[in-house]
């Protein structure tokens, strides 16, 4: 029997809770991140930082229901929430706008109003 590493405990708990929200307050984007993240590792999304500032715009709300990568720069104030940082974005996302945790931004904002999903 193969063992279940902690790391799949806490994705299947965010993943129950971002359906339980989608639930409670009728909004899909949830749902959608949930099912994106139920995904095997090697189909779930990976974005760079340069495609995050490409296709948004100063103070958007991103959600990456996968990976963030530091290749590539910033060029404006950005709010980012993704179920992993690596250390390069971390630093280039926080010296212009906040890294966020996908449960810290379901806390923040439930409704779900003005979040773009990217990758």
């Amino acid at each position: 029997m193969a063992k279940i590493s902690r790391k799949n405990e806490e994705l299947k708990s965010l993943v129950s809770d971002l359906k339980k929200l989608s639930i409670d307050k009728k909004v899909n984007i949830w749902k959608r991140v949930a099912e994106d993240l139920e995904k095997a590792t090697r189909s779930r999304r990976i974005v760079n930082v340069y495609k995050l500032s490409k296709y948004s715009k100063e103070d958007d709300f991103i959600i990456v229901p996968g990976k963030v990568l530091g290749t590539g720069d910033l060029n404006h104030k950005l709010n980012v929430a993704a179920y992993g940082f690596s250390d390069d974005a971390l630093k280039k996302i926080n010296a212009k706008g906040k890294a966020l945790t996908i449960s810290e931004l379901m806390k923040k904002n439930p409704e779900g109003k003005n979040l773009k999903i990217i990758g």
